[in-house]
């Protein structure tokens, strides 16, 4: 699974609360710190995706 960030995120946190190992806050925006998504992570990276209230994480 590979996961980005689109332009329209708001920098709220809730997707580096909800999965750390994959995303971390940079200075105006969140990011993602992994290249590819391992297994494990991959329901917490969903859940953040869907929670995101701009829906600026994109699910590849």
């Amino acid at each position: 699974m590979r996961v980005r960030i689109e332009d329209t995120c708001t920098a709220c946190g809730l997707c580096v609360n909800t999965c750390p190992d994959v995303f971390q806050m940079g200075s105006d925006v969140a990011e993602v710190i992994v290249d590819e998504v391992s297994e494990e992570l991959e329901d917490d990276v969903q859940q953040a995706a869907d929670e995101c209230p701009v829906e600026a994480i994109v699910v590849e």
